[in-house]
């Protein structure tokens, strides 16, 4: 959305297990793009304003989110708080879209649920869960909200939304 952008804020939970692993992958790929990243936690829902006030203090010009929990759950209070900050904040799931985010980045939703219901279908048919090999996500949609982006005066890139799996207006 912004190739010129140099300061990214990522908030993230530390009490997630995969965090640390998240937080480490998403340096390091900012760094092959000359990206610097301010990581900032979220524990409970009295962080969230702070770290966006923090985000912009720091000179943040986008946030990403890594959900967990505390984010999910209270995604219609992170979706109104990036707006009000007025900085474009990208997710890992569509539910945030939905609740009015920007955008999101992350493994489809249903491919995941048509994969959990192969693995039950196994299992009830007798196969041990030890035999059943573990699989990783394949698919992964981008999500763009354009009222978001229109309410934050950002110009969506054409090719972008080109690119999406859904735009929703």
């Amino acid at each position: 959305m912004n190739p010129r952008l140099a300061n990214v804020a990522v908030f993230f939970n530390p009490a997630e297990p995969n965090a640390k692993s998240y937080l480490h992958e998403t340096r390091r790929a900012a760094a092959t793009m000359g990206m610097q990243v301010e990581a900032f936690e979220i524990k409970s829902p009295s962080d969230l304003d702070d770290a966006f006030q923090g985000a912009k203090r720091a000179g943040a010009k986008a946030v990403a989110v890594l959900t967990d929990y505390v984010t999910l759950w209270n995604r219609e209070s992170l979706v109104a708080l990036a707006a009000k900050h007025r900085i474009p904040t990208i997710y890992t799931e569509r539910l945030f879209i939905e609740a009015g985010g920007l955008a999101s980045y992350g493994a489809s939703d249903r491919e995941l649920h048509r994969c959990a219901a192969a693995y039950v279908d196994k299992i009830l048919k007798g196969t041990p869960p030890a035999d059943i090999p573990v699989e990783q996500p394949t698919k992964f949609e981008l999500v763009i909200n354009t009222s978001a982006a229109k309410s934050i005066d950002l110009q969506i890139p054409s090719a972008l939304r080109l690119r999406a799996d859904d735009v929703i207006e």
